[in-house]
């Protein structure tokens, strides 16, 4: 399964299981009044728009290059990221608003079974839906399912503090509810500035890790007519890399011959580091 696919059908699983855990949520927290259920309700209503952003960065970032973007849509995934964690950021601030007011004012709410049973199928949903995308993660390197993954790890969590919360009302102790929903909110506002600045490095052209850097040099030091390697640059397109480089060889050798060189790199390069989308090689003489 392609790329563009897998974080497709990542992005359906997620509207769907959303939506119907929001229904479910909603219903419960407009009938019992709980604040830490209303909170996972917003959250699930969040995370389905986060999923159609996944959905529709997916295909434009999935477009090939054209002629008025040469290196083609890959920074969309990005862009739309920054969009889901804004979202995020507003839905959390709302809810954490409401959770400081139920701490202050007091909260007290209907008990009900129904409280627990959605705790526990929303548990079970979110953390299928997290080994899924985390699988997907894993295979494609995709910045939207990573976000979607640690949203359905987050939920996951989130609602399992949820629970206890709901059996503890059972006991008539109610005071932890907006505690939980304040920090369902806070979870969610880290969650949503961890995504925001790693979509805004790549868009402001953060350079390559170090490891991936070292990867690179080890496999032009196998070439051993290089002398020296200077002017290492880097440029993420979409989801990797595009790194640029100068090597020196020696001057007595053809033109012909250090260019067959600089060719054998970037075919190593790019066949060997997953990272590396294209490779711009600048031979000099020493």
């Amino acid at each position: 399964m392609d790329r563009f696919k897998s974080t497709k059908i990542a992005s359906m699983l997620g509207i769907i299981g959303n939506l119907f855990l929001l229904i479910i949520k909603g219903i419960v927290a407009s009938l019992s009044g709980s604040q830490a259920m209303v909170a996972d309700a917003f959250n699930s209503a969040g995370d389905i728009f986060s999923s159609l952003m996944t959905y529709v960065g997916n295909r434009i970032s999935c477009k090939k290059a054209d002629d008025d973007h040469n290196l083609g849509h890959g920074k969309a995934e990005y862009i739309y990221s920054m969009l889901i964690s804004i979202s995020m950021l507003l839905m959390a601030t709302f809810v954490l608003k409401d959770s400081i007011k139920s701490l202050f004012y007091g909260s007290k709410y209907t008990f009900s079974i129904w409280l627990i049973v959605v705790c526990i199928v929303t548990i079970i949903v979110k953390f299928s839906l997290f080994l899924y995308t985390n699988t997907l993660y894993k295979k494609h390197n995709n910045l939207l399912i990573l976000a979607n993954s640690k949203d359905h790890l987050n939920d996951t969590i989130i609602t399992s503090l949820n629970l206890i919360s709901c059996v503890l009302s059972s006991y008539n102790i109610f005071f932890l509810d907006g505690i939980v929903g304040g920090i369902i909110s806070i979870w969610i506002m880290y969650t949503a500035i961890k995504l925001f600045i790693e979509s805004y490095n790549v868009l402001m052209d953060k350079s390559i890790s170090i490891e991936t850097k070292n990867k690179v040099l080890d496999i032009i030091k196998e070439e051993k007519q290089v002398k020296k390697v200077i002017h290492f640059n880097s440029t993420p397109v979409g989801y990797k890399y595009q790194i640029s480089f100068t090597i020196y060889v020696d001057g007595n050798m053809s033109t012909f011959d250090s260019h067959e060189i600089a060719n054998s790199l970037e075919e190593k390069i790019v066949d060997k580091v997953e990272e590396i989308y294209l490779v711009v090689i600048h031979v000099n003489p020493m």
